[in-house]
């Protein structure tokens, strides 16, 4: 669905090539961003905007192995940016990238749960409790690869009782109260604001996700695309992401 969707807003709107009298960027920059991004590149959508007039930023999120398959399948967009470097690999080893991917943030877990902590859960440790229902992401997607890391590192078994797509469904079990806890984001976390606590817990250092963003090869609008990355990479955008709860990289 996330890729017919991407195929019918490519197909509609303004001209997507074409430079702005002065030079800049305009017309729509299509972006494929793991779903852990929701929050921060909404954010810096609007700046692009806001900065570029006669731009649009239209934005597919979801787990970053679902966007790699769509890319690699021929879903049209202009710049990839993915929670692992993994699934980054699925699409420069196809060839459908633009140059060298940068990483541009990094990201950690954190055990949530719903406010005011009701198990008490202190570590992974009591993620094993008899009875306790975790949702974890599922291992193709980076959150569920980070957890599976974080968990052999803590030497812990969990069984969870659903395996999410990407982490926001994840998160969601917990807000919906099927679920006691789930290993998410910290930035995820954060998002939620007070229906959620996150627990930080040791071995989440073991599990550090970089994220790598690049221009696609056969980006409708190239030079959107490159902007739109340069955004990214700024000191602007490093505020952003750092506001969220990343751990940026220094810029160029």
């Amino acid at each position: 669905m996330l890729a017919t969707a991407a195929l019918a807003l490519a197909g509609c709107g303004v001209d997507r090539t074409g430079p702005a009298g002065d030079g800049g960027p305009t017309g729509t920059v299509t972006v494929f961003a793991a779903a852990s991004l929701t929050e921060s590149f909404t954010a810096l959508g609007r700046r692009f905007e806001a900065d570029h007039p006669g731009s649009t930023v239209t934005f597919n999120f979801a787990g970053s192995s679902a966007l790699a398959t769509q890319i690699t399948q021929g879903a049209p967009a202009d710049v990839f940016a993915s929670a692992a470097p993994r699934n980054m690999a699925t699409v420069t080893d196809a060839g459908h990238a633009a140059g060298t991917p940068t990483v541009f943030a990094r990201n950690q877990l954190v055990i949530a749960v719903p406010e005011g902590n009701p198990q008490r859960l202190a570590g992974l440790a009591d993620l094993a409790r008899p009875g306790l229902k975790v949702a974890l992401c599922a291992t193709q997607v980076p959150c569920g690869a980070a957890a599976t890391t974080a968990l052999d590192a803590a030497g812990v078994r969990v069984t969870p009782v659903t395996l999410e797509q990407d982490v926001k469904g994840a998160l969601a079990k917990v807000k919906l109260g099927e679920v006691d806890a789930a290993l998410v984001y910290r930035t995820d976390a954060r998002a939620a604001d007070r229906e959620i606590d996150g627990i930080d817990f040791p071995e989440a250092t073991r599990a550090v996700n970089d994220y790598p963003i690049v221009v696609l090869a056969d980006a409708p609008n190239p030079t959107a695309a490159r902007a739109f990355v340069a955004l990214v990479r700024s000191a602007a955008g490093r505020t952003v992401l750092t506001d969220a709860g990343f751990q940026p990289l220094s810029g160029p």
